[in-house]
């Protein structure tokens, strides 16, 4: 299957293909923008960090806080990427890999607050009261293009199988097995149940649940990386440097006999880089079209932050901790995904480490596949429309496929997101393109 899956990969060249389509549409955008992200970082601040205190979080009414829609979003982008993606990437692409995040990172915020402005823009109320929104409907609304839209919520039904659960269940039973000794099929039934209990409650609980874990677990990790990048903090230059020659191919020779290129560097960063902040996959904009937001201009500024975030502030402190740990050479020594990042923490905290590591994973994990569940489920009731039968139906089988994600071979897991997330991007970035005048910037 897995080679299967690399063979259709190469032949279509689908991530290829998506990656230079988000890197262009990201440009492009930055530009039509006039640097958004960078000029008015005061109003960006003042509008997300500096309306927590405001807000009322906990206000009645069938929609959900803004506060709510971002931490749900950051549910789906905060999960096994920033732990075992960066590994992944790091371990086939070169530290030049990381280089391409950030690149990622920053045109993808553009990208990110421009689908967030869309969904909330074409957004409608269903039977409920609640907000429902997201790429298909202003796919369907906006451009009048009702079979697009059918086949972006067929790949984000897809898709959450892959990115939203498989992958991010295997990081959990393979970091338990190695950190605790639990059975991957064990770990799988605990994660289905604890999934189980939240995703039948609705959007309601489920961003109930991200609001308290997320900021808690994400401020947990960036301070327990502190403590070891400051350990380390004689090797933070030398890391650095790694980063940037060989992101353009100064020093090839570092990854060792394997001689990293720029193009490998360039490819494994911009796709992971993709993995973590989802910037133009489409799914954040589905729990950001939830949200009872002052305006689209408002609710979109929450999607900059959340790249930021994400992928130079978590990621940007994984990689450090990677590239830093065993005296700056742990990174090449044959481990991958999870368990290079739990080793790396071994190696400064003991068993300590690795069990923190295992338990961040946990907590990252679960929420993601909360957050990923919601994207699926409103795919579903898209086509479905809106019967509760379907949406039921899908959740039940999303529980089942996290047993079978728990046990799965890491690289054939990984494998099946690539191709997945390629796919459901690429109608969501010819959206974008076609509604770019619809976008504003306050």
């Amino acid at each position: 299957m897995r080679q299967l899956l690399t063979t259709l990969s190469d032949y279509l060249r689908l991530d290829a293909i998506t990656m230079i389509l988000l890197l262009a549409l990201g440009v492009y955008l930055t530009v039509r923008t006039r640097f958004f992200q960078v000029f008015r970082i005061p109003f960006i601040v003042k509008n997300t960090l500096g309306t927590l205190l405001a807000e009322d979080k906990d206000k009645p009414g069938k929609s959900i806080s803004p506060f709510q829609a971002v931490t749900t979003a950051l549910a789906g982008t905060m999960g096994v990427g920033n732990i075992a993606g960066v590994a992944t990437a790091l371990v086939s692409g070169g530290p030049g890999a990381v280089f391409w995040m950030w690149v990622s990172a920053f045109f993808g915020m553009a990208t990110k607050y421009a689908e967030i402005f869309l969904a909330v823009r074409f957004r409608r109320k269903d039977g409920g009261g609640r907000y429902i929104g997201g790429p298909m409907y202003y796919m369907r609304d906006g451009l009048g293009r009702g079979k697009m839209a059918v086949i972006f919520s067929l790949l984000c039904v897809l898709c959450s199988f892959g990115i939203g659960n498989m992958t991010q269940v295997n990081s959990v039973s393979t970091a338990a097995q190695s950190a605790f000794s639990v059975p991957l099929w064990l770990s799988g039934l605990a994660v289905m149940i604890c999934v189980a209990l939240v995703v039948f409650g609705g959007v309601k609980r489920i961003a109930r649940i991200t609001e308290l874990v997320i900021p808690f677990i994400s401020v947990l990790y960036i301070c327990f990386a502190g403590a070891f990048l400051f350990m380390h903090r004689a090797l933070i230059g030398t890391a650095f440097s790694q980063i940037v020659t060989n992101a353009f191919g100064v020093d090839k020779a570092v990854g060792g006999v394997l001689g990293y290129t720029v193009s490998q560097a360039m490819r494994l960063g911009l796709s992971r880089g993709v993995f973590t902040n989802e910037a133009g996959l489409g799914s954040a904009p589905i729990a950001h079209a939830a949200a009872d937001a002052k305006s689209p201009a408002h609710q979109g500024v929450w999607g900059i932050f959340e790249v930021f975030l994400d992928t130079i502030v978590v990621c940007t402190i994984t990689a450090l901790v990677l590239l830093t740990a065993g005296g700056g050479v742990l990174w090449q020594s044959g481990l991958d995904g999870a368990q290079l990042t739990s080793a790396a923490f071994e190696s400064a905290f003991g068993v300590l480490g690795e069990r923190f590591i295992a338990l961040s994973i946990v907590f990252f994990a679960i929420p993601s596949m909360l957050g990923w569940c919601y994207y699926g489920e409103s795919a579903v009731g898209f086509l479905s429309k809106g019967r509760k039968s379907a949406v039921n139906l899908y959740r039940f089988v999303f529980c089942l496929c996290i047993v079978a994600g728990a046990v799965g071979e890491l690289k054939l897991v990984w494998a099946v997101s690539d191709v997945l997330n390629a796919a459901m991007a690429i109608p969501n970035i010819i959206a974008i393109f076609l509604l770019r005048r619809e976008i504003k910037t306050p």
